[in-house]
C-alpha cells in the first residue's frame, strides 16, 4: 500500500534527507520547505497575542472595578480569541514546513528535489508500507464477476524462490479500464523481510470455492501480435485459421496490452492459428494462402 506524502503548504525546498529506497519511521523528517517567512509570520502573530492577552486582562479587570462597559469588554474578549487562534494557525504553518513520515515505510519514489518550489498538495515523496504488500493486476471481464474483495488467493513473485505467499483481494474496481478493458484489482500479501523487492513482478492465483484447499487452474495466456488483434465495436476478436485454411472471427478476451502484443486469457486453444497481417481485409469463411508458421512459448500460433 503507498501514501503520497506532500506539504501542506506552498514553498521552497531547502532540504531532502531520504532517497528512494530509504527505510523510514513515522514521524521521521523527510524534507523541508524554507521556514523564513512562516517563522516571521508566526513571531508577527505570538506577538499580536501577547498583546491582546494583555489587553483583554486589563479590560477585565476595570470592568470588574466598573470603569468599562461589559460591550467594551466583548471587543476586547472577540480580539483577544481572534488573536489566539491566529498565533496557533501561523505556529501550524511554521510546523507544516517539514513533512514527516505518517507510518513505517520504505521510501518508494522522490517526486522533487532541493532548491524545487511545490505547491500544497503537490506529491513529494510516495512511501511504501512496510509488512503487508499489494500485487497489482488486471482482471479480464470475463472474470470480473468471479470475484469479490476478501477472495483468498497466492502470490509467487516470478524473480523469487517459487513460494506461494498467501493474500487476499483487497481492492477491486467497478469500472474497467477503456483501453484493455480489464478491471484494476490490489492482491494484499505477506512477505518476510527481504523476499520481495518492490516493482517484481508476481502471478497470482485465487482459491477456488468449490476446491478445498485447492488452486482454481490457472488461464492460460497467450502473447499475440498486436496486429492479429481485431477491434469490431467494443468486441475485441482475432481471425482464427482452421485446418483447411478458411478463416473465422472469434472474441477473445484480453487481459493487458503490452509493446510486445496484447495478452489473450480466454477465447483461444494450444496449437490454434491466427492470422498476424491484414486482418481488417478479410471476411467470414475466406481462405489464406499461409506463408509461415511462428510458436510462441504459450502454444499459440
Amino acid at each position: 500500500h503507498e501514501t503520497n506524502l506532500s506539504f501542506r503548504v506552498a514553498g521552497k525546498i531547502v532540504a531532502r534527507w531520504v532517497d528512494a529506497g530509504a527505510r523510514v519511521k513515522a514521524g521521521q523528517a523527510l524534507a523541508r520547505l524554507d521556514a523564513a517567512d512562516a517563522g516571521l509570520q508566526a513571531n508577527a502573530a505570538e506577538a499580536q497575542f501577547q498583546q491582546a492577552e494583555a489587553e483583554v486582562k486589563r479590560f477585565r479587570e476595570l470592568h470588574h472595578q466598573g470603569f468599562v462597559s461589559q460591550s467594551a469588554l466583548d471587543a476586547k474578549e472577540t480580539a483577544f480569541k481572534a488573536a489566539a487562534a491566529q498565533a496557533g494557525l501561523t505556529r501550524n504553518q511554521s510546523d507544516y514546513t517539514t513533512l514527516r513520515a505518517d507510518r513505517d515505510g520504505v521510501v518508494a519514489a522522490v517526486l522533487a528535489e532541493a532548491g524545487q518550489v511545490v505547491v500544497a498538495g503537490q506529491t513529494v515523496l510516495r512511501l511504501a508500507q512496510t509488512g503487508e504488500l499489494e500485487a497489482e493486476i488486471a482482471l479480464p471481464e470475463a472474470q470480473f464477476a468471479q470475484h469479490k474483495v476478501g477472495d483468498k488467493a497466492e502470490v509467487v513473485v516470478l524473480a523469487g524462490d517459487g513460494a506461494a505467499l498467501p493474500g487476499y483481494l483487497r481492492e477491486l474496481a467497478p469500472i474497467n479500464d477503456p483501453l484493455s478493458r480489464t478491471y484494476p484489482a490490489r492482491v494484499a500479501f505477506a512477505a518476510k523481510p527481504g523476499q520481495v523487492a518492490l516493482g517484481m513482478s508476481a502471478r497470482v492465483r485465487f482459491m477456488n470455492p468449490g476446491m478445498n484447499p485447492g488452486l482454481q487452474a490457472k488461464t492460460a495466456e497467450w502473447l499475440i501480435p498486436l496486429s492479429a488483434v481485431y477491434q469490431q465495436g467494443k468486441q475485441t476478436a482475432v481471425w482464427v485459421v482452421a485446418a483447411d485454411q478458411s478463416v473465422s472471427l472469434r472474441q477473445v478476451q484480453v487481459a493487458a496490452y503490452r509493446d510486445a502484443g496484447a495478452v489473450i486469457t480466454g477465447g483461444l486453444h494450444p496449437g490454434e492459428r491466427i492470422v498476424s497481417a491484414g486482418v481488417h481485409r478479410l471476411s467470414e469463411g475466406e481462405k489464406i494462402l499461409i506463408i509461415e508458421s511462428v510458436t510462441n512459448g504459450s502454444g499459440a500460433r
